[in-house]
């Protein structure tokens, strides 16, 4: 095989592996029982792979070639489990065998009442012996299939604390003895907050990518929102369930219009909303109305559904209800203080009563040590200033969120708008970026 072909094999196994890799590891950690054998047995696989693929050509089930390898070894590693702790109890060790480890394991018989591996090692990853931040980083690092650089910018963190936090959470799970199984159904409601954020971040980050070339990830977007549906059903009574799916499809509902056909991006003011998908649009406000349904006061997935809402039942961006927008971002600051928060709701706000407004608002975010790296804040700052006229002001602004961003595409626009500013003002509205 010539050395293109090499590569172009080896780019076919870092796609599959991309995609497949979440699936792998939970369906392993399941058999194994155990979240990092689960993670050595699925790279064992990849390695295989590479050393296969290039010369035997891709598979036509790539991801179930590589799920049966890494069962395969699974099952090794079982076995010499059992015959270690067999020759334990010879030698007089206290060491009673696993009931699933004594044998062949009946993988297919492994069930349970959720009945879907990714949403189980979601529970468990959000165990309540890891602290929150550690929850959702490990999830997002072994189901997502995201990088610590990306989940470090999903958090607004540096690189290494992400690492840590990944690290430190494994050691945690096995020096506790956390067994790899479902939390009972009277303890998932107090997991609920951690498996909620974990499937918004994985779907953030395919809806608008931190680094890479591509703008989007949608794959990503649709297995968080299989999750989240999947989550919904299990837990109907829960609000916030019902929010976090209603805000994820009528976001996803945008998909379609948010890139052109070179795949640069379509910012809202710009998009044609005809090429929106009615059919998400419809199920995200039926997701609406059942979240609206159910006891209690709304919670921020919901407060962020009812703010989708408004643009996608406006037939323009100047149809747009901003008033009712920005009074929803206040809500959601109530609920849930962010800057990321605040900066939205000023957006909203310069839409809704001036971009003097807006830019009050953001201008008091300047020292807020977790924006310090955050492209959309000179971004919105940027728009903000073009739209009053102080265009040098406004280009400064777009070449300083250019240079912070990690998305090529991203940084191709913070850069077109910068030249723009040398001539005239152009819409752009960074909090709703599309």
């Amino acid at each position: 095989m010539t050395e293109p072909g090499h590569e172009a094999t080896r780019s076919a196994i870092e796609a599959v592996w991309r995609i497949e890799s979440p699936r792998l590891i939970a369906g392993l950690a399941r058999i194994t029982g155990d979240v990092g054998a689960a993670e050595e047995l699925a790279q064992d696989a990849l390695v295989i792979a590479l050393e296969q693929w290039p010369v035997q050509g891709v598979p036509d089930g790539p991801g179930a070639w590589l799920m049966a390898t890494a069962k395969h070894r699974a099952i090794d590693l079982i076995r010499r489990r059992a015959a270690y702790e067999r020759k334990l109890q010879e030698i007089g060790r206290d060491a009673a065998l696993r009931p699933e480890n004594s044998g062949e394991p009946d993988v297919d018989a492994m069930d349970d009442h959720i009945g879907d591996d990714l949403l189980r090692l979601i529970f468990i990853s959000c165990h309540p012996v890891l602290s929150p931040e550690a929850r959702a980083a490990l999830t997002l690092r072994l189901l997502g299939g995201l990088t610590t650089a990306e989940i470090a910018r999903a958090f607004l963190v540096p690189e290494a604390t992400i690492a840590q936090r990944i690290v430190r959470a494994k050691r945690t799970l096995t020096a506790r003895r956390v067994p790899f199984e479902l939390p009972s159904r009277a303890e998932i409601p107090d997991r609920l907050t951690s498996v909620l954020e974990v499937i918004y971040l994985m779907f953030n980050e395919g809806y608008a990518a931190t680094a890479g070339e591509d703008w989007m990830r949608p794959p990503l977007c649709a297995e968080a929102m299989r999750l989240g549906r999947v989550l919904a059903g299990l837990m109907a009574r829960e609000a916030e369930a019902h929010g976090l799916v209603a805000l994820m499809e009528l976001q996803a509902s945008r998909v379609g219009a948010r890139t052109d056909p070179a795949g640069e991006p379509v910012l809202l003011a710009d998009q044609d909303r005809r090429r929106w998908d009615r059919l998400l649009i419809r199920h995200g406000l039926h997701a609406l109305v059942l979240a609206r349904s159910l006891a209690g006061p709304p919670g921020p997935y919901e407060v962020q559904a009812e703010i989708a809402a408004c643009h996608a039942q406006a037939h323009s961006v100047r149809a747009t209800d901003w008033e009712r927008v920005a009074a929803l971002y206040v809500v959601l600051g109530h609920l849930t203080p962010s800057p990321v928060v605040e900066l939205n709701r000023a957006v909203a706000a310069g839409m809704a009563y001036g971009p003097a407004r807006g830019l009050e608002i953001a201008d008091r975010l300047l020292t807020h040590p977790a924006l310090a790296s955050y492209a959309h804040l000179p971004a919105v700052r940027g728009d903000l200033l073009a739209k009053l006229g102080r265009l040098e002001e406004a280009r400064d602004e777009f070449d300083r969120a250019a240079a912070l961003t990690g998305n090529e595409r991203e940084r191709t626009l913070f850069r077109a708008r910068a030249d723009a500013c040398l001539r005239s003002p152009h819409r752009l509205h960074v909090g709703d970026i599309g």
